[in-house]
């Protein structure tokens, strides 16, 4: 997947939430190609925000790392 530019699929996954807890699944269960298959059905299990800046791809970027792009 274009997005994930070489980090492992689990890195981009936020296990914390809701919507995982939902599932019954646990990031330790799971392999890194099985969440990227989860992607399309569940779309909340991706860490937010994705910003693609300057070639880059940041996953729940922190506001200092945004903020240092665009001021």
């Amino acid at each position: 997947m274009g997005l994930l530019k070489g980090r492992p699929a689990p890195k981009t996954f936020n296990f914390r939430g809701p919507s995982f807890k939902q599932l019954g699944f646990s990031g330790e269960a799971l392999s890194d190609d099985s969440p990227v298959g989860l992607m399309p059905q569940e779309p909340r299990l991706i860490r937010r925000p994705v910003a693609r800046i300057e070639g880059g791809v940041y996953f729940s970027a922190d506001r200092a790392v945004l903020e240092s792009f665009i001021s």
